[in-house]
Parts: structure tokens; C-alpha cells; sequence
């Protein structure tokens, strides 16, 4: 953000945004990952993800990185 501008909603800078990247619900997390190009992300696939292992919280929410480092993984062992 420059330096006298106004921050936008949603800007990274903003604080408290609500948004907590390692608590994220599973439609909240398919939408960013839409966003940033994975045209496959859906709430159904990360929850299926989740039933094949992939980490989750307690509640049922989904620490984005923790999730991409899995995805990582099973990229890496061929899945």
C-alpha cells in the first residue's frame, strides 16, 4: 500500500480482516484457492481431501498452509 493511501476492504494490510489463513472453513478456502487459479478447488474436493488424510483443526476449519504443504506432498508421492 503506498504511503497516504486509503486502504480498500479486503486489502492485505488492512488489520483484523476477519480472515485467519489457518482457520479457514472449507468453502471459504476452495473460494481463495478459485481465486488464485485452481480452477478444481471446491468445498467437496477439500473435503474429500480431508477424508483421505488431509490436515484439519479441531473445529473442521483448514490452515491454508498446512493444507498446500499436503497438497505438496501427495504431488511428490505421485497421488
Amino acid at each position: 500500500m503506498c504511503v497516504g493511501a486509503a486502504a480498500m476492504p479486503g486489502d492485505a494490510s488492512t488489520p483484523d480482516s476477519g480472515l485467519k489463513v489457518t482457520a479457514l472453513p472449507p468453502a471459504r478456502l476452495a473460494d481463495i484457492l478459485r481465486r488464485a487459479g485452481a480452477r478444481h478447488a471446491s468445498a467437496e474436493t477439500i473435503r474429500a481431501d480431508i477424508e483421505a488424510g488431509a490436515p484439519v483443526n479441531g473445529d473442521g476449519t483448514v490452515n491454508l498452509i498446512e493444507y498446500a504443504a499436503w497438497l505438496v506432498g501427495r504431488m511428490a508421492d505421485g497421488d
